[in-house]
């Protein structure tokens, strides 16, 4: 077997230049049901940042007002190592998931590639034709022709990369604010107007330009395969023991030959310009398009289906069906662990953020009922959308809040609040000079969170 592709990849050729691909147009079930699942993915995709409950988005993700809302939920910077459980449970699921499917998620579902084969591909099919077309054309001098399909095509790329940008920006700063930047004066909005411009440039650059590099070289999921992948794991994989030896297709008996008749057609539908004939390969993307083409092919010449299809490299030599193996196992319980946490963390999450500490330099004093008295900061925030009236309890002694400058204290919807108070005693519910006790917040008969404190007293 030639085993000279070891020593290059497919994207780049002798002089080190960077080999730029034009995969023919797949065609097949696969392909086809690949297309279903991103048009839904698209209308999900541009429709999430108007769908509003309550008032709040579906999802947003403000990094510079801190503000996170998550199926409109708002989380908070003090809630953020919720989203990193929340994180870390996705990560372990990707993990999971390629331990047994490989990177299939690269080809279904992953963003870049929904965008880079479902949309801008094939604004170039439909514009400047196949493989064949499009190779031709590149080759032609600049004439009226030329630049009329690639000016209509960066103009639709272009156009696309702005809506896309402005979609992708909604989920940063919310529509609110983008509609703002798209009607008001532009000296208002400088800094989103050039975010607008800034997330257009890095799709139109990607989609026009990168393309499959951002696979093959950025994104990080294609090395980690090569760690979570083994014999058992289910890939898009070529059947070497029905394939080979490889023949070219003619009439007649075959004798002592595979079913792989040379076609190369699996190699030509790649997006990634990788022969999957060669076995696992960190380039590929589980696209199936090749599993199509060897399909269409094998159909032509009469042959059993399947010749590249989802299996394992375990399946294909010794033909024995998938088992859940260890790895799986043990991957399967830490996943439901670090769910389990993320749901009783999201079930236990308080809806009013409270920190509670002695003023800086004060000491205890005496009131004139003879009362001992701490003064207090504490920083309220209301994570909720209502107003919330707040009432304060000592657990377990008895004790009197007296709020500095007011009667009592209310929060407005999502609003963050500091206040001052004193906490006054009676003499004989201090046992010692340094007083560890719990303070309660409520609201309409409802504990919203508790507090340490620590209060001083004389020495008794």
């Amino acid at each position: 077997m030639d085993e000279s592709f070891r020593d290059h990849v497919s994207h780049i050729d002798q002089d080190g230049h960077r080999v730029f691909f034009h995969p023919k147009k797949p065609q097949g079930r696969l392909y086809r049901l690949r297309s279903y699942i991103s048009y839904v993915y698209l209308f999900l995709f541009f429709l999430t940042p108007f769908i509003r409950i309550n008032g709040k988005p579906l999802f947003l993700l403000d990094i510079l007002e801190r503000k996170y809302i998550l199926f409109s939920v708002q989380f908070w910077p003090q809630d953020f190592f919720i989203f990193v459980v929340g994180m870390l449970a996705f990560i372990v699921f990707i993990a999971l998931f390629t331990v047994i499917f490989g990177r299939v998620f690269c080809g279904w579902i992953c963003p870049q590639t929904i965008f880079m084969e479902m949309v801008f591909r094939k604004i170039e099919y439909w514009i400047e034709g196949d493989t064949a077309q499009q190779k031709a054309l590149n080759k032609l001098p600049w004439n009226a022709e030329k630049l009329r399909k690639k000016g209509i095509k960066l103009t639709l790329f272009l156009l696309f990369s702005f809506i896309v940008g402005n979609t992708f920006l909604s989920y940063i700063i919310g529509t609110d604010h983008l509609w703002m930047i798209i009607h008001e004066p532009l000296q208002n909005h400088i800094g989103g107007f050039t975010l607008m411009l800034i997330f257009t440039g890095v799709f139109m650059f990607v989609y026009t330009w990168f393309r499959e590099q951002v696979c093959l070289v950025v994104c990080p999921y294609g090395r980690m395969q090569g760690v979570l992948l083994d014999q058992k794991s289910i890939v898009v994989t070529y059947d070497h023991v029905r394939g080979e030896p490889r023949h070219k297709a003619h009439k007649g008996e075959r004798k002592g030959e595979g079913d792989c008749i040379d076609c190369s057609e699996c190699v030509r539908v790649c997006p990634t310009g990788i022969d999957i004939r060669n076995g696992t390969q960190l380039e590929c993307v589980n696209c199936t398009a090749c599993i199509d083409a060897c399909n269409h092919i094998m159909e032509s010449v009469q042959l059993p289906k399947g010749l590249i299809r989802y299996d394992s490299e375990e399946g294909v030599s010794s033909q024995k069906p998938w088992k859940v193996t260890p790895r799986v196992i043990g991957y399967s319980i830490i996943l439901l662990l670090i769910v389990g946490l993320e749901i009783t963390l999201l079930a236990t999450r308080s809806d009013i953020g409270m920190s509670v500490i002695r003023a800086r330099g004060s000491i205890f004093q005496i009131d004139k009922d003879g009362h001992i008295t701490n003064l207090y900061n504490i920083k309220f925030i209301n994570k909720t959308s209502k107003e919330i009236p707040i009432e304060l309890r000592l657990k377990d002694h008895e004790g009197m809040i007296r709020w500095i400058g007011k009667e009592s204290v209310q929060l407005s919807p999502e609003e963050t609040k500091d206040e001052e108070f004193f906490l006054a005693v009676k003499p004989e519910e201090v046992s010692t000079q340094k007083n560890k006790w719990k303070l309660e917040c409520w609201s309409h008969g409802q504990k919203l969170g508790t507090e340490n404190i620590t209060f001083i007293a004389p020495h008794p």
